[in-house]
C-alpha cells in the first residue's frame, strides 16, 4: 500500500473511532486535583499551548493571579502576580493533562471539574463549571464578587449538580450538542439551546436530591448564562471525541487545537503530543459600546476543540442567530461551513446541519488539505480586553494561521517520507 493510501486509511480510522464516541456527563469532582492527571497543589493549568509566565498575556496573568487567591495560597491579588511570577507554581496546558478550558482556561487544584467518561474505552476528560458572563475569571477578571461566585460554585452549586447527576445515573452529552445544533446553537459562541437541555434532564434530578431554595438558586443562574453555560460541557465532550484520533500511525488529522492569547497551536495525531504554534491571533469582530481593536487581547481559549469535531466556525450555518453576535450574515455563515467541508476527512454522523439538509457537519481537519488549498480553518470567538480585570469586550471570527499547519505537514513528511 502506498504512503496515500495508508494516510487515507487511518484518516477513515480516525473518524470511525470518533464516531464511536459516546461522552457522558457522570460526576463532577469537587477538587480538580483528584481526577486530572499529574495535577498536585501547586500546578495551574491554562489554555493554548505550554507557556512560561514572561510570555503570558494580560487576561492570563490576572486570572492565574486571581485563582492563587481563591486557592488560598496568598492574600491578595498583588501577592498572588508576585508568587505566579516567582518560580513556585507550576504551569501547563489543560490539553495535556485530559482536560480543556474557555479563555484563559484557568485550572486549578481544588476547583471543581465537571467529569465526562466513554463508556466502552473508559477514557475521561474534565472542564470546570462556567462562570458566566459578566467580571468573570477566565477573561482575567478579579475583585470580590468574582471570589464570591467561585465560592458559590464550589460550595452551592457543584455539590448540588453532581448529587443530580449521580441521581440520573449520567447525562448524555453528546445527543444534547446534536439536538442543540438543530435548536439554533453551533456549540461554540451559542449553547442557549444546549443550556436549555441540559435543564431539562437535571430538572427532575436536582428537584429529588436538593432542597428546592438550591435548586431555585442553581436555575437561576443556568437561566441567567444560558448562551454560555453549556459551553463547559461542550468542550470536554469534543475533548473526548477528538482524543479518540490521537496516536494512529500515518493518521494526518488533527487533534487539538488551542490558544492563549500569545500563541495557538495544534497536535496532529500521528506526531503524538508535539504541539505546533505560531502566534496568536487578532479577532475581526463586534465590540460592545465603549471598545475597539485596538483594546483586544489576541485569540485564547482552549474552545477551538469545537472545530476540530466539527461545530462551532465549522457549523455555523447550523446557527444563523450567531451572526448576529460575531458578525456577517446568514449567508456568510452557509459559505464558511461550506468551505471548511474542502480541509475535512468527512462529515459527522452525529452532527447535522438542518439548512443544507441535514448534511453531517465537516469533520476532521486534514493538514494536507489545509495547506493544499491554502484554507484555514475558520473559529468564532470571543474577545478579551488585552489587561487584565476588564473581562470580555465582544466576539468575532478568525482564523488559524496556516504557519504552524506547515510545519506540522514537514514534520509529517519528515516521518513517513
Amino acid at each position: 500500500m502506498d504512503i496515500k493510501n495508508k494516510i487515507e486509511a487511518a484518516n477513515k480510522d480516525a473518524l470511525e473511532r470518533m464516531a464511536k464516541i459516546q461522552p457522558i456527563l457522570v460526576d463532577i469532582e469537587l477538587e480538580a486535583m483528584n481526577v486530572i492527571p499529574a495535577m498536585d497543589e501547586k500546578t495551574i493549568l491554562h489554555a493554548g499551548p505550554p507557556l512560561e509566565w514572561d510570555r503570558m498575556c494580560g487576561p492570563l496573568k490576572g486570572a492565574i493571579a486571581g485563582i492563587l487567591v481563591y486557592e488560598g495560597l496568598t492574600t491578595d491579588i498583588e501577592e498572588g502576580y508576585k508568587m505566579a511570577a516567582s518560580g513556585e507554581i507550576q504551569f501547563d496546558c489543560n490539553h495535556d493533562h485530559d482536560a480543556v478550558g474557555p479563555m484563559t482556561g484557568v485550572t486549578a487544584p481544588h476547583q471543581p471539574v465537571f467529569v465526562l467518561e466513554d463508556k466502552e474505552t473508559r477514557k475521561k476528560s474534565y472542564c470546570t463549571i462556567n462562570e458566566g458572563r459578566g467580571k468573570v475569571l477566565r477573561f482575567g477578571g478579579w475583585g470580590p464578587e468574582v471570589l464570591e461566585r467561585l465560592q458559590w460554585m464550589k460550595s452551592v452549586l457543584a455539590p448540588a449538580l453532581k448529587k443530580a447527576i449521580a441521581h440520573a445515573k449520567g447525562i448524555d452529552i453528546k445527543a444534547i450538542i446534536s439536538e442543540s445544533l438543530h435548536m439554533g446553537d453551533e456549540a461554540h459562541n451559542r449553547n442557549r439551546s444546549g443550556t436549555y437541555l441540559f435543564m431539562s434532564e437535571i430538572t427532575p434530578h436536582l428537584m429529588e436530591t436538593v432542597d428546592i431554595s438550591i435548586a431555585k438558586e442553581i436555575f437561576t443562574f443556568m437561566k441567567e448564562n444560558a448562551d454560555i453555560f453549556n459551553l463547559n460541557l461542550s468542550m470536554p465532550h469534543s475533548k473526548l471525541i477528538a482524543d479518540a484520533a490521537r496516536d494512529i500511525d500515518y493518521c494526518s488529522l488533527v487533534v487539538a487545537m488551542a490558544r492563549n492569547g500569545t500563541d495557538i497551536g495544534i497536535q496532529v495525531s500521528t506526531l503524538s503530543r508535539e504541539w505546533f504554534n505560531a502566534p496568536a491571533t487578532m479577532v475581526d469582530g463586534l465590540y460592545f459600546p465603549g471598545f475597539s481593536e485596538k483594546d483586544a487581547c489576541p485569540d485564547l481559549g482552549d474552545s477551538t476543540i469545537s472545530e476540530v469535531v466539527g461545530i462551532g466556525g465549522f457549523s455555523m450555518a447550523a446557527s444563523p442567530a450567531i451572526v448576529s453576535f460575531v458578525g456577517g450574515s446568514a449567508a456568510e455563515a452557509v459559505s464558511r461551513t461550506e468551505r471548511m467541508y474542502e480541509i475535512t476527512a468527512g462529515k459527522s454522523r452525529t452532527f447535522s446541519i438542518p439548512s443544507l439538509n441535514f448534511r453531517g457537519a465537516p469533520t476532521g481537519i486534514d493538514i494536507r488539505k489545509v495547506v493544499e488549498l491554502n484554507e484555514p480553518p475558520l473559529i468564532n470567538t470571543g474577545i478579551a480586553h488585552k489587561e487584565a480585570g476588564i473581562g470580555q469586550i465582544g466576539a468575532g471570527l478568525t482564523s488559524a494561521p496556516l504557519d504552524m499547519f506547515q510545519d506540522a505537514l514537514r514534520a509529517f513528511g519528515k516521518k513517513y517520507l
